[in-house]
């Protein structure tokens, strides 16, 4: 049996647990080369001694003392900070789980697509940030990249026929979200502790709240544009609160592809690790007699404006992701700081934008520096808001 030479970057995080989990089901099937944690300590070390990767690295430089610690005596290599991510990313692995939230995933993710190997590919807000410059990279280094988002996966799995030129539109599915029956008056007064409750998906924090304003499925919406290289009017989102089907794929003879499956992420990554073939897993099986009804019905976008201002910023083309992805980003951390409202969050994303607008993106300095000054931007708006 060939074993296959993998490094994780985000190993602490839901994606990445889960990743290891399924490696950890097929012993001796993969070598670890690269764990990349963030700031969970116990946890990155428990993984390094499960795993015994040839490097360890924690994002935050300033915990690499207290990894040391953790790992005395066991002869595993360990580094902290920046530096040490991206080396760890470009080291040869034949695939990568690209799995840090937000865009902080950006420069990791691009390091190990530059070594050409296959990135699954978990950290939209990369791709929806960098475009274009992200897109290049994949091209000239022949890396292949497979979607881990369910519904990203679920589309890649419908088109498997390579029918790419017969697609008439795709469908993404949404759950709506703890909230997708609230009022907006009942929306101002939502907690943070509300909005992590999801009503179907294990997700962490930002991504919880992502999914409570909708701003998940804007961003995937461009996601999608990206992937499969297909324009806003093209891509459908439906809200389907049972959250079996994942994604569809509507064709020009009238045929509808639609891929179920449990709402459980281990799914798509083992539909990714395995790519092309499949991966056994421990996932629930789904039983449509036991799910009985599946509803889906169109997104509310004054309630929910995050699917209108993904798309405006899609439109615009340029940097308009970039900023859009950026003031969400410090607009959900200044609301699980409780600094903000929670409806505050797509005001401050839409203010950002109107100042801001779409700036050119040539390359991978400009998409950080629009991305720092977006952020600047939603830093103030949020201080002013909680004044």
């Amino acid at each position: 049996m060939t074993v296959k030479r993998l490094t994780i970057l985000g190993s602490t995080g839901s994606v990445g647990t889960q990743t290891l989990d399924l490696i950890g089901e097929t012993p001796g099937a993969y070598q670890i080369c690269a764990l990349v944690g963030g700031r969970n300590v116990a946890l990155l070390a428990e993984q390094a001694r499960r795993f015994r990767p040839e490097i360890t690295v924690i994002s935050d430089e300033a915990l690499l003392p207290a990894l040391r610690e953790a790992l005395a005596g066991e002869e595993l290599e360990v580094a902290g900070g920046r530096a040490a991510v991206l080396e760890a990313a470009a080291r040869e692995a034949e695939w990568t789980m690209s799995a840090i939230t937000g865009v902080a995933g950006l420069e990791p993710t691009l390091a190990a697509v530059g070594q050409g190997g296959t990135i699954a590919f978990a950290c939209k807000e990369s791709l929806v940030s960098a475009g274009d410059v992200f897109l290049r990279a994949v091209a000239a280094a022949g890396a292949t990249l497979l979607p881990v988002d369910s519904e990203h996966n679920a589309i890649l799995q419908a088109m498997a026929d390579g029918n790419g030129k017969q697609v008439e539109k795709i469908i993404l599915t949404a759950s709506g979200g703890p909230f997708r029956n609230h009022s907006l008056e009942e929306m101002r007064g939502i907690t943070r502790e509300a909005a992590l409750r999801h009503p179907v998906w294990s997700m962490g924090a930002k991504i919880s709240v992502d999914s409570a304003t909708m701003f998940n499925k804007g961003l995937e919406v461009i996601e999608a544009a990206r992937l499969f290289n297909l324009p806003s009017a093209r891509i459908e989102v439906l809200v389907h609160p049972q959250s079996v089907i994942h994604g569809m794929v509507c064709y020009t003879d009238g045929s509808v592809l639609a891929q179920l499956g449990t709402p459980d992420m281990r799914i798509p990554i083992a539909h990714a690790l395995a790519w092309p073939e499949r991966l056994a897993t421990q996932a629930p099986r789904l039983d449509l007699t036991q799910v009985a009804r599946l509803d889906f019905h169109a997104p509310d976008e004054v309630r929910f404006p995050a699917l209108r201002l993904a798309r405006l910023a899609l439109l615009a083309g340029g940097g308009a992701p970039a900023v859009l992805n950026a003031a969400n980003e410090v607009a959900v951390a200044a609301f699980l700081e409780r600094r903000i409202g929670f409806l505050d969050i797509a005001g401050i994303v839409e203010t950002v934008m109107d100042k801001m607008g779409a700036p050119a993106l040539p390359d991978l300095e400009t998409v950080l520096a629009v991305d720092a000054a977006a952020r600047d931007a939603a830093q103030a708006l949020a201080g002013a808001r909680a004044a």
